[in-house]
């Protein structure tokens, strides 16, 4: 059976059965204490802590996922992957264990002509939390299970909760029965390989309190509604239905496993180390895609760091398997090929993905042969200094600096005949992961500081928003935070959070920034309203600080927004729908929004492209934006079911979550989106949209920037007047200044070019004379003086290797020069063979004097270069190198 029927089969059987069917969210995770979705409960955690209610009793979804802890083990062993597809059903104070249990038992076994898995009952067994009477009960007298196939485990492996207060429970596993061939028999709680985890079924009936770990907590008392989070790891379904080993030999991963044999020539099942590539290669291209197919774009930082590391693991371990070439694009066709059964996204978007995928590649073998100098420079100072092991230090260095992955440090040392210190490096990257650690830590800590807002919503519900229509309206303060903590009152310079039942303020959102205003009491009492958020669904929270007066719980208040500031963001907001419409115009769908701000003025928006937009194009676009201004466009906005929306063709914006009825916006016949943001109500009132240009932000992602209104004049009329200056100095016509502009430039260079002849002609006249002056050191010529200030480290090069040329006689030479460039000191040195047979190698030279000069250095052994911070030190470090020269003489 393959991945997608499986996948269809688990969401039909729940449909029938009552479920709503919710598709996957996004690997980028809507979660603050999360960089990507980890798991199939996530995108229902907010219903399961109780930050919002269920619009269903009962759900089931294919939720995509990406883990990445340990990274290193992928491909070792049988059934762990980076990306993963988490198969769940969910019931919210709806039905419990015995519901649970039944559905899972009916789907696994039924035969699969009738729309099930087919799975032998007799191979399933059971594990249930130690404390758990109740499932074992229904799991042996209601399903029939024998009470041997049964297992009791501790709060580890059987027990469940977020790793924070709230909700928790006990889980019960159905586990598959390979057979004898994957290990000794005795059920889970003897041999896991043997008998795999294919089903987790959580049973949420408790609250936990504070603690640390799986099991150092305290049980508070039940919850008020018992619900169900179940979890069914659909590879490793596919692994059982399709009767393969592993999980790398499923259908889709195993077409990505033939691909790479096909790239590389190296067949899968002949070794175990090519067969942990192959494996490592499959698994992570296909996590890679899956990524980037959601917007994610390789960088140096949160999710863009993980996607990069995955990426550059999976070419690397390529280039292990003898794939020198570029080899993204055959990999990156069949992985798109085999998922896009299951989500036709990748299809649709399948040229932005390749381009993603193709540029990172390209970066990373750039990077390869950076950091193979770098690598290069380290053995040799290595070496130099009578070492075979390399730093731990400079193994991190190339790793988190350069991307440098540390089996390929360790491959290209050991060609050189060097170890690597890996302890040191394995010491350097545990103090990066514990502070990595502690960040999760602390952002964790952040379930806390919500509760007052979710106490809030429980008392008082959501915020009504009015801004679409009104400017000001009258309200009631409904909760009140001084310093974080609710309080009854706040008096005047106190920083307060202010809830309102009912609002004009936009809470920042959609790329919009927020409102700001005042809230004006009867008592005469002023808050001015610096931000507003919605830290918690429905909750619009006014950020500001009181200036007069007293501030109580229940008051009523007069709220107004700054409405010139309200205007223009609207102007922007409005900007936004058109430019994004002209850019797909002009590009194609794969121009799709991938982020925006829309602030007073002026607004950014960043597109997807895999190559920059030509200067043409930019013009074409801005030109057709105004054009759409002076036609007088209408902007309308409507409430529909989300399908019918999408029938229309409205265009989902970046990042946003919808409900089953949503916002559209209409600009006349030009735009339609999804939106909750304010805007404008005719385009007339735009006035003028000024492009000021675009550049890229990341792989396959490019940033506009633009101005609307009256910031869009004023810039215009500051462009007019410089051109005005310009026309006035170069005494012609404004057409006629990029040509004048352009001849006085290459004069300007033509005259740089003569300038820096005449100089390098005089510094190389100066050769002869120091060639003369050298001294005899025990038989060595060695030149040292310095140079005129001003002299280039280009020219200061050409100099010395002058100089040693001038030195003949077969006598062993040195030569340092030594110049200061902007009171910064420099040194070229430079020794001849002779020079280098009698141990003077220019490098050590190098470091010796610029360690005298408060810097550093390096080289070759017949150049090398250095510099400093004290100028002041040239003559100490001159008297270093001779003082050098006559020790090793």
């Amino acid at each position: 059976m393959e991945s997608a029927e499986i996948r269809r089969r688990w969401l039909r059987f729940f449909e029938e059965r009552g479920h709503t069917v919710v598709p996957s969210a996004s690997l980028i995770a809507d979660d603050p204490t999360l960089l990507l979705v980890p798991a199939g409960m996530v995108p229902f955690k907010p219903y399961f802590l109780g930050e919002v209610k269920p619009p269903f009793k009962r759900a089931t979804s294919v939720q995509k996922c990406v883990r990445t802890p340990d990274i290193e083990e992928v491909g070792k062993t049988t059934r762990h992957g980076t990306f993963f597809q988490m198969c769940g059903n969910f019931s919210f104070g709806d039905y419990f264990k015995e519901g649970a249990i039944k559905y899972a038992w009916e789907l696994l076994t039924l035969p699969q002509d009738q729309g099930g898995y087919g799975l032998d009952g007799d191979r399933l067994w059971i594990t249930v939390y130690e404390q758990d009477d109740e499932a074992e009960q229904i799991w042996r007298d209601v399903i029939g299970v024998p009470a041997e196939r049964i297992q009791r485990l501790g709060m580890g492996p059987n027990f469940w909760s977020m790793g924070v207060p709230g909700p928790c429970g006990p889980c019960s596993e159905i586990n598959y029965d390979r057979g004898p061939e994957f290990g000794v028999e005795g059920g889970p709680a003897v041999n896991d390989e043997r008998y795999v985890e294919i089903w987790n079924l959580v049973f949420m009936q408790y609250v936990r309190g504070e603690g640390q770990g799986k099991d150092d907590f305290p049980i508070l008392g039940d919850l008020p509604a018992k619900n169900i989070d179940t979890g069914l790891g659909l590879e490793r379904l596919a692994m059982i239905l399709q009767d393969v080993p592993n999980l790398f030999e499923t259908d889709t991963l195993r077409a990505v496993i033939d691909r790479a044999t096909e790239l590389t020539g190296v067949a899968y099942g002949k070794s175990a180390d090519t067969d942990v590539s192959l494996r490592v290669v499959a698994d992570h291209m296909r996590t890679s895609m899956m990524l980037i197919g959601d917007g994610v774009t390789p960088g140096n930082e949160g999710r863009g760091y993980v996607l990069r590391r995955i990426m550059r693991r999976a070419i690397r371990n390529m280039r292990l398997l003898g794939a020198h070439q570029p080899v993204a694009a055959g990999l990156v066709d069949v992985v798109l090929t085999t998922m896009g059964e299951q989500y036709p996204e990748l299809l649709t978007d399948r040229k932005r993905i390749e381009a993603v995928a193709l540029a990172e590649e390209a970066a990373f073998l750039k990077t390869l042969a950076a950091g193979s100098n770098i690598l290069d420079s380290a053995v040799t100072e290595t070496k130099a200094a009578g070492g075979t092991v390399l730093p731990g230090a400079q193994a991190f260095l190339l790793h988190d600096t350069w991307g440098f992955p540390i089996d390929l440090t360790l491959e290209m040392a050991s060609e050189q005949g060097l170890s690597v210190d890996q302890d040191g490096f394995r010491r350097l990257m545990k103090e990066q992961r514990d502070r990595a650690k502690a960040d999760a830590r602390a952002k964790k800590t952040g379930h806390a500081d919500l509760s007052a807002y979710r106490e809030v919503a429980d008392r008082a519900g959501s915020t009504e928003f009015t801004g679409y229509t009104q400017n000001t309206n009258e309200a009631t303060v409904v909760g009140l935070l001084v310093d974080g903590l609710p309080s009854p009152a706040a008096t005047e310079g106190d920083e307060v959070e202010v809830v309102l039942d009912r609002t004009p303020f936009y809470a920042e959102g959609g790329g919009q920034l927020a409102d700001t205003g005042r809230l004006r009491l009867e008592s005469g009492a002023v808050v001015e309203v610096r931000d507003v958020q919605q830290p918690v669904p429905g909750v619009s929270v006014h950020k500001g600080v009181v200036q007069v007066g007293e501030v109580t719980l229940g008051s009523a208040v007069l709220a107004q927004i700054d409405l010139v500031r309200r205007r223009a963001i609207a102007r922007a907001h409005s900007a936004t729908h058109l430019t994004h419409q002209a850019l797909r115009d002009a590009l194609g769908p794969t121009a799709a929004q991938a982020g925006s701000e829309n602030s007073p003025g002026r607004f950014r928006f960043d597109f997807g492209s895999p190559t920059a937009v030509p200067g043409t194009v930019l013009t074409d676009v801005e030109q057709k934006i105004n054009e759409v201004l002076a036609r007088e466009l209408d902007v309308t906005a409507e409430v529909l079911p989300i399908a019918e929306a999408k029938k229309q063709g409205a265009i989902a914006e970046f990042g946003e979550k919808y409900g089953e009825r949503v916002r559209v916006v209409t600009i006349g016949d030009f735009s339609k989106e999804l939106c909750g943001g304010t805007h404008v109500h005719n385009t007339a009132q735009l006035g003028l949209v000024k492009l000021l240009g675009e550049s890229s932000i990341g792989s396959g992602v490019r940033r506009v920037e633009a101005l609307v209104g009256v910031d869009a004049y004023n810039f215009l009329a500051r462009e007019h007047t410089v051109v005005a200056q310009l026309t006035e100095l170069v005494k012609g016509r404004p057409e006629e200044l990029p040509d004048k502009i352009s001849g006085m430039l290459g004069r300007l260079k033509d005259a740089e070019k003569e300038i820096e002849r005449f100089r390098a002609e005089k510094v190389l006249r100066a050769a002869a004379g120091l060639a003369e002056s050298a001294e005899d050191v025990h038989g060595v010529a060695l030149v040292t003086a310095s140079v005129p200030d001003g002299t280039g480290a280009d020219d200061l090069r050409k100099l010395v290797l002058d100089v040693r040329q001038r030195i003949g006689g077969g006598r062993p030479a040195v030569v340092a020069l030594f110049a200061a460039v902007n009171d910064r000191p420099l040194t070229v040195i430079a020794t001849n063979e002779a020079a280098r047979e009698r141990g003077l190698k220019a490098g050590e030279l190098v470091r010796t004097a610029a360690k005298t000069l408060g810097g550093g250095g390096g080289g070759k052994d017949d150049v090398a270069q250095g510099g400093g911070q004290n100028a002041a030190a040239v003559p100490d470090a001159i008297e270093a190198v001779q003082r050098f020269v006559a020790e090793k003489a």
